[in-house]
């Protein structure tokens, strides 16, 4: 057991479990066969609070709020990289994305010469799958030797018809029951089942047409309150509500099957929602996301946890469960005490998250990436920006096109001032805000000198953390991040074949919102915060 103290802002307790034999299950009493494992992923669903379960009532979840009502819910689940590849990495491999050479970055390699949690446990009796999105975007192949996704063999034969011309025909819950057609009666199994929704593109106005309102929608202060972005969000709910009819399919095939109780049930996402001031950008909404875990007798039902939790945490719980020894690779501490605990609240002291981010998918001018380091505590969130003079957000000086092009997007730039600014304006080197009264984290308060002795005690603390993790960023070894290949800086063609879609998608948009094709909103006069 090791204790970070942290006077002032508590303590991290990081937990190791000693494992039971390989033919029991960790968290049941008596004798019980190992555990099955679902993992259900959206992409992009983000905010911590946008469900059901979290009181948000403009987002239907019934499903998720099922799996938090017979289960826990977690209310400070994070990831440490606000990136799809990266923290789906961290997901498989239970390491921080820094402590991942090339997976730092997303649309990387998987790098060589680090174990995930789906082989482990194919390797223990397991029988292993996955449908969907997976690791990525990447090449899990050239570097790491790989013949599969690294969450496993796919079954994607199943397709159906979606509501929203946005949502990928994948039919998810259909695969997984073709899954469980083949597995042998006598093995347990460890799914992964990754929905590509909410990403990017929504059909637009799909939210109206499905009898979705306007006035529903509680838009996040980050972005202008208007009846375009208001639509825009609605068409966000549809793929997050399609997601979770396919949660509510899955947990009907567990029950068919009578598995369902002796499966452990996880939904998450692995990062926040594609709009301005989140999307790939070190901001509250931005890391934290949803989180529910349901688990028959292995867990009383009902409970609510605040200790943080991460997303790198996973790995580890999954092994502990099926009775195996935490590998020694893995920096991430398992979740099985919470999860065993009857109680709710802070259960084991949890209250600091490092989150981080280094390159990107599309380079900026000379191919720099945007390091970026953080620490989250109960009150507070430090940013460290080692890089202010560059922009954010994969922009350049004239043009920041290469954000998601959708409406939100083209409102938010058309606008210029206070919502451009914030979204993909240059960054002083720290960021302080304090989350008690700020909950979205939008009111930088690093420029205020009754703030300096604790934005202070949270960089030292954040730079002795990292320098635990090895992170090459806190050991004066940084510039080993820009030598890690990704796909675009070794493929000339992508980067223009993408500007070109990139290009088409904005006229396109702009002809939607009455705009005028040749007028970017760049270098007009902006208005005044």
């Amino acid at each position: 057991m090791r204790t970070f103290k942290f006077p002032g802002f508590g303590m991290i307790l990081a937990a190791a479990f000693l494992a039971p034999a390989a033919g029991s299950c960790a968290g049941l009493p008596g004798d019980h066969p190992r555990p099955n494992i679902l993992f259900i992923i959206f992409t992009a669903w983000g905010g911590g609070t946008q469900a059901g379960a979290y009181g948000c009532t403009w987002i239907a979840t019934p499903n998720f709020d099922r799996v938090a009502r017979e289960g826990v819910l977690f209310n400070n689940a994070f990831t440490s990289n606000p990136k799809a590849g990266p923290s789906r990495a961290t997901i498989l491999t239970g390491r921080n994305s820094w402590q991942l050479r090339e997976a730092v970055s997303h649309n990387g390699y998987f790098p060589a010469g680090f174990e995930v949690y789906p082989d482990l446990l194919e390797q223990a009796g397991y029988f292993v799958g996955m449908t969907g999105m997976g690791w990525g975007a990447g090449d899990f192949k050239t570097r790491a030797g790989r013949t599969r996704d690294p969450a496993g063999p796919g079954f994607n034969a199943r397709n159906q018809v979606p509501i929203a011309s946005g949502i990928t025909r994948t039919d998810y819950a259909g695969n997984f029951e073709e899954f469980l057609q083949r597995k042998p009666k006598d093995r347990p199994f460890c799914f992964w089942m990754g929905f590509r929704e909410a990403h990017r593109d929504f059909e637009r106005g799909s939210g109206l047409r499905l009898g979705k309102k306007l006035g529903d929608v509680k838009v996040p202060p980050y972005l202008p309150d208007l009846e375009i972005v208001r639509s825009d969000l609605l068409d966000y709910a549809v793929e997050i509500e399609w997601g979770d009819s396919e949660i509510g399919r899955a947990l009907a095939v567990l029950e068919a099957t009578g598995e369902l109780e002796n499966t452990l049930v996880v939904v998450t996402s692995d990062r926040g929602m594609a709009f301005p001031y989140v999307k790939d950008q070190i901001h509250e909404d931005a890391f934290h996301v949803p989180m529910a875990m349901r688990w028959g007798r292995g867990i009383r039902p009902g409970r609510v946890v605040d200790d943080f939790v991460n997303l790198r945490d996973l790995a580890p719980t999954f092994l502990e469960i099926a009775g195996l020894p935490p590998h020694s690779q893995m920096t991430g501490a398992s979740l099985t005490g919470i999860l065993r605990s009857e109680r709710s609240g802070w259960i084991e002291g949890r209250e600091v998250m490092l989150i981080g981010k280094e390159g990107d998918s599309l380079g900026r001018p000379h191919d720099w990436g945007y390091p970026v380091r953080a620490i989250r505590t109960k009150d507070f969130l430090y940013v460290r920006n080692f890089f202010p003079d560059r922009y954010p957000v994969e922009t350049t000086e004239r043009d920041a096109v290469r954000i998601d092009p959708a409406p939100t997007f083209e409102v938010v730039k058309r606008l210029g001032g206070y919502y451009y600014d914030i979204a993909f304006g240059k960054r002083t080197a720290d960021e302080l805000y304090r989350l008690d009264d700020d909950p979205a984290g939008i009111l930088n308060l690093s420029g205020d000198l009754a703030f300096v002795p604790i934005m202070e005690r949270l960089r030292s603390k954040m730079m002795e953390l990292l320098r635990e993790e090895q992170d090459p960023r806190a050991l004066g070894n940084g510039a080993i991040f820009s030598t890690y290949p990704y796909l675009n800086r070794e493929r000339d063609d992508r980067p223009r074949s993408y500007d070109d879609w990139i290009r088409s998608r904005e006229s396109e948009l702009k002809a939607a919102l009455g705009l005028d094709p040749s007028d970017d909103g760049i270098g007009t006069q902006k208005p005044e915060r």
